[in-house]
C-alpha cells in the first residue's frame, strides 16, 4: 500500500517528499503544537531527516507508513499533514494542522477524507489516540467517524472506528 493524492473540498493530500521539508518547518513552528503531544517544533533539516526516515518505511514488512502533507486548493499553501500506520486490515491515523489555519475545518475535512481513503484501500478498522485535553482533536475524531472508548494508552484516549 502506498500513499496516493486524494482531495477534498478545500484540500489536497499530497504524498510526502523530503522537498516538503523547508515550507513545513514554517507551519510546525509554533510551540502551542506541541502542548500535548510533547516535543518542540523541528527545523528544516529535522523534518528533512524525519521524512526520510518515514518514506523508507518500517524497518520489517508487517504494514505500511503512509504520511501526506496537507495543502489547502484556495491558496496552495501546506498547512498540515497526515499519517496512517497500515497494518492488515487496522490503521492508526494522526493529523496536525498549522496554528495558522486552524478554525477552518481542515482538520475534520482531512482525517474524514483520511478515514474514506483508508476505507477503499479496504482497511475496517481505524484508530487514533487523543489527549483527554485536547478538545480539537477529540471534536476532529468524532468528526470522521470515530468514537471515544475508555481505554487509556499512554495518557491518550483511543478513539476508534
Amino acid at each position: 500500500m502506498i500513499a496516493t493524492r486524494f482531495d477534498t473540498a478545500r484540500l489536497a493530500m499530497l504524498p510526502l517528499r523530503i522537498e516538503y521539508a523547508g515550507e513545513m518547518a514554517g507551519v510546525l513552528a509554533a510551540p502551542e503544537l506541541y502542548v500535548f503531544t510533547g516535543g518542540e517544533p523541528p527545523t528544516a533539516e529535522q523534518l528533512l531527516r524525519r521524512y526520510e526516515r518515514q518514506l523508507a518505511g518500517p524497518d520489517d514488512a508487517s504494514g505500511f507508513w503512509l504520511n501526506w502533507v496537507i495543502q489547502s486548493t484556495e491558496d496552495d499553501l501546506l498547512v498540515g499533514y497526515l499519517q496512517a500506520t497500515v497494518i492488515g486490515e487496522d490503521a492508526e491515523i494522526a493529523w496536525v494542522l498549522g496554528t495558522g489555519w486552524q478554525g477552518r475545518g481542515y482538520a475534520k475535512e482531512a482525517a474524514l477524507g483520511l478515514v474514506d481513503w483508508l476505507r477503499v484501500q479496504g482497511v475496517q478498522r481505524v484508530i487514533a489516540h487523543v489527549h483527554p485535553d485536547h478538545s480539537a482533536s477529540a471534536a476532529v475524531a468524532a468528526a470522521a467517524g470515530l468514537t471515544r472508548t475508555a481505554h487509556l494508552d499512554d495518557g491518550e484516549y483511543l478513539w476508534e472506528l
